[in-house]
């Protein structure tokens, strides 16, 4: 018989359950992620940008993800929070404006949710859910040298989108299982969406390893 999947996406997932029957699990886990788009800041037009992990692990100051979720039943209420600031230099061509250019970033994803399993035995749990998802980017420069030295700028936006879909396990064996889940949504970005898919491996009812793929978007106009 295969065992239950207690927390979806997770690498590292401690749980505590409750004598009155509320089952909670929390983790930090780390995505070896990159970026592509379209950005625009400071009352610029838009540049496309397309920066792989090497390219933002070379400029990361602190990140930090973690997952989270309280369980009763067939119900539970979830959240996943993401946090990284990037920065870094630059000389300009000739100086004359200003002989260097800081650029600082820091980007906050957080999301809250409630679920309800449609299906749910010993080796399949479906969930639908349904939640809003915060988003914040705040962008600093700051100008050495030149005409514009000491001069320092900011820009930032934050936003909320409603966020709808599933998230799912299925225990191929005891020890691995498959995870993943599918969301979608809209506010104050035209579209959100964020779709993850992993493999698994328990080595005890506390504590898992998962590798996965996980893709997210979403933007303002």
């Amino acid at each position: 018989m295969a065992a239950d999947v207690y927390s979806p996406m997770t690498p590292e997932v401690q749980q505590t359950e409750t004598e009155d029957g509320w089952t909670f699990t929390f983790a930090p886990y780390f995505w070896a992620a990159g970026i592509s788009g379209d950005v625009a800041q400071f009352g610029l037009p838009a540049v496309e940008i397309d920066s792989s992990f090497s390219d933002i692990l070379d400029h990361l100051d602190f990140g930090a993800m973690a997952i989270g979720e309280a369980r009763y039943g067939r119900y539970s209420v979830f959240g996943d929070v993401m946090y990284s600031k990037i920065s870094g230099s630059a000389g300009t061509p000739r100086g004359i404006v200003a002989s260097s250019v800081e650029v600082s970033t820091e980007t906050f994803a957080g999301l809250m949710g409630v679920g309800y399993s449609i299906v749910d035995d010993d080796t399949v749990r479906l969930d639908v859910v349904g939640g809003a998802r915060v988003w914040s980017v705040d962008t600093d420069l700051s100008f050495s040298g030149g005409l514009l030295d000491g001069v320092s700028r900011s820009d930032g936006a934050t936003w909320v989108d409603a966020m709808a879909g599933f998230r799912g396990n299925y225990s191929i064996t005891p020890e691995i299982y498959l995870t993943g889940w599918g969301l979608i949504g809209a506010g104050a970005a035209d579209l959100d969406w964020d779709v993850a898919a992993a493999v698994g491996y328990r080595f005890s009812d506390s504590i898992s390893a998962v590798v996965g793929y996980r893709a997210l978007t979403s933007g303002l106009n």
